[in-house]
Order: structure tokens, then C-alpha cells, then sequence
């Protein structure tokens, strides 16, 4: 599954572009009072402006596993990173063959940035913007996790990640390229205290060579 393109909502534009400028790097594609487009690898990144609301989301950024370490120095240099435990900032996911770590954007959208071994995903040029792959997971927030989750498998053939079992609370959906992160209403986004909301988003997904396009 590759996301294509991924739209959320903010409410400052000018300082989201503001800081995806200074901390990630990007240069907006697109910029007016209404909407802000960015280019990360292969996925567009949009927030379309909204008024009286502050919506927080969970999406995560793909980047070549050579490139990890610098990444981690870059960014930790650039802004706070969020402790996975008291003594460190990077997350072993043994059962996802993947490493990562998190910050906070200008919004206050807990943002990942995760290599993934299974993909052999290298770069022969040192850590920029350029090296980002795409954005490669997005949360969903819901009551009912499991049935959102059987949803997406009728509806668009997104199976459940086979590296993560299923639960009543958390559900991962797609594959090593692409994943849905299913988490109930009111649960915390790991590795944070922040608790998982409902905001509108927009996405659209390639999955077994069909172009899909989900809006909740």
C-alpha cells in the first residue's frame, strides 16, 4: 500500500509552513490563506486551513535505513524529540524490523520518523528533505477499531499488518510500504500522553494497483 496523498487540517498555516521549513526542510509546493501543499518523497502533504478547532493527528515519514542515525542527530539537533522511556528517544520495534523516533509539529501533530528494514530502502547521499521516501502510516481514530478495521479490508483489499496482532483498542492495517494505525477515541498516541481524536482527513492510497480514496 503507498499513501499518495494525505490531507489534514490546521489552524495556522502560515506557522506550519513556518516550521516544516525550518525543521523538516520543505519548501511548499503550494501556499495561500486557504490550503499548504508539500512534497515528502512520493506523497503529497496538504492542510487545508480550519477556524475554532485544533486538530492533532499521528502520521508517519519513511526514511532510508543507512540514513537513520543521521537523521536522529539532525533532528534532535533541530527541535525536541519525545522520549519513548525515561533514558531514550528512539523506539526498537523488534516485531516491525523498524527503528523510530518522534517530535511534535508547530500544530501539535505527533509526527514519526521510521526506517523500515524489510523495505532495504538506502541512500547513497547524506540526510536532507530529499531523503524522505514518503509518508507511510496515518492514524485513525475511532469507537469501533475492529470494525473500521473490517471495513478496510472489504471495502479497499487493506488486509491487517501481519507484524502486529489485532486488538479491540489498537489495529495496524496494510502492509511494510504503507499502514492505517487504528487507535480508539480517547487512547494516548504513543509514545505521548495525548489522546487519540477524531479530525477530518483525506487520503489517497494505491493498494494491489487500484487508486482508492477515503474521507472521514
Amino acid at each position: 500500500m503507498h499513501i499518495i496523498e494525505l490531507e489534514l487540517l490546521s489552524n495556522n498555516l502560515a506557522e506550519t509552513e513556518s516550521f516544516y521549513k525550518e525543521v523538516l526542510g520543505l519548501k511548499a509546493d503550494l501556499s495561500d490563506k486557504f490550503s499548504l501543499t508539500f512534497s515528502i518523497g512520493y506523497t503529497k502533504l496538504i492542510f487545508r486551513h480550519v477556524d475554532d478547532l485544533n486538530p492533532v493527528y499521528h502520521f508517519a515519514i519513511d526514511i532510508p535505513n543507512n540514513r537513520f542515525d543521521q537523521a536522529y542527530s539532525i533532528m534532535k539537533y533541530k527541535t525536541d524529540l519525545i522520549p519513548v522511556d525515561p533514558e531514550n528517544d528512539i523506539a526498537d520495534f523488534i516485531n516491525w524490523q523498524a527503528q523510530s523516533f518522534y517530535f511534535y509539529d508547530n500544530n501539535g501533530n505527533i509526527l514519526e520518523f521510521i526506517t523500515r528494514y524489510p523495505n532495504k530502502e538506502t541512500s547513497d547521499k547524506d540526510f536532507t528533505s530529499q531523503s524522505y521516501i514518503c509518508i507511510s502510516e496515518i492514524g485513525f481514530v475511532t469507537n469501533d477499531v475492529s470494525h473500521l478495521a473490517n471495513k478496510l479490508k472489504k471495502w479497499f483489499g487493506v488486509p491487517i499488518f501481519h507484524r502486529q496482532p489485532r486488538s479491540s483498542k489498537f489495529t495496524v492495517s496494510g502492509d511494510d510500504h504503507g499502514l492505517f494505525i487504528l487507535g480508539a477515541k480517547g487512547r494516548n498516541w504513543y509514545p505521548t500522553k495525548v489522546k487519540a481524536a477524531s479530525f477530518l482527513t483525506r487520503v489517497l492510497f494505491m493498494n494491489q494497483g487500484n487508486l482508492y480514496h477515503i474521507v472521514r
